[in-house]
């Protein structure tokens, strides 16, 4: 060190030079505490991909998380008792609870625009007001750029999980074309069917042991759906206005009978779906 650095600032010999010598130390030491608290932080519990930062995300990568879940929801109507977000919102709680469970996974941001119908002129879900819909190619096109994406960030497993049941045949085929072309590496696609079946006929299957009917479930906002959403989120089901209305139709775009929906009826659904979800992936990802 310099003598003039070794002065005492304060003293009859101390100069600006010295000063402006000190204050960069002084910056040098801060910076340096301030590296080593974070280095020393501890690492977010967060598994979902939104929630942490790009060196983060690396770290969990090197740590061997090399499993990703893109989860797939929508954005259509579920009739005067459910909002529109319903199957984004499920589709993000429920990833979240599967890569939970599995330990090595995050989970990407939800997918909320898919094929809903055409829009001119109007059919399926866009016949009722606040659905958006987008083509099937450009749906399938985001997909693959999602998983095109993540495989270049060193994810090795990436798992296509869909809310919904129209667009289930485009998430096969997207994993099909994607893992044909990747055959020669280690990365793997999978639209995982077992989410799906869960969370349609395995839960319909749950309730109708319980003593209700087939058209009491229904298909679309009727007591499976209806009962899955209030188990996840139940801010999304207008709850007020179902106790006491009169049996919704399919003119109002419900199929089934949502009056006596639950969340306790709706947690027997998500435990099948989680525990199917994740013996799936387990199998998908085991050595060939």
């Amino acid at each position: 060190m310099s003598a003039s650095v070794s002065k005492v600032a304060g003293s009859p010999s101390f100069t600006p030079r010295d000063a402006a010598t000190w204050r960069r130390l002084a910056l040098a030491l801060t910076l340096a505490s301030s590296i080593g608290t974070a280095a020393a932080a501890p690492a977010p519990d967060s598994v979902v991909l939104d929630e942490l930062t790009s060196p983060e995300v690396a770290m969990r990568i090197a740590g061997g998380t090399t499993t990703v879940i893109v989860p797939i929801g929508g954005t259509e109507q579920s009739g005067p008792y459910v909002t529109l977000g319903k199957h984004n919102a499920r589709a993000q709680i429920l990833s979240e609870r599967i890569a939970r469970a599995l330990g090595d996974t995050l989970v990407a941001p939800v997918m909320a625009y898919v094929p809903e119908g055409s829009i001119e002129p109007p059919s399926a879900h866009m016949r009722f007001a606040g659905t958006i819909s987008v083509p099937e190619p450009a749906f399938e096109a985001v997909l693959e750029g999602a998983a095109r994406s993540l495989r270049r960030h060193g994810f090795r497993t990436i798992v296509l999980l869909g809310d919904h049941g129209g667009y289930q045949k485009s998430l096969g085929a997207v994993a099909a074309r994607l893992d044909r072309e990747w055959a020669a590496t280690p990365v793997r696609v999978f639209a995982v069917s077992a989410y799906y079946r869960a969370a349609g006929t395995g839960f319909a299957a749950i309730l109708a042991k319980r003593g209700f009917s087939a058209a009491e479930i229904g298909e679309h906002a009727g007591l499976a759906d209806t009962s899955l959403t209030l188990a996840l989120a139940p801010q999304l089901v207008r709850s007020e206005q179902l106790r006491g209305a009169p049996p919704p139709s399919v003119a109002q775009g419900v199929a089934g009978d949502p009056r006596r929906s639950s969340a306790d009826l709706g947690q027997l659904g998500v435990d099948a779906i989680v525990a199917d979800t994740v013996a799936a992936i387990r199998t998908a990802r085991a050595p060939r």
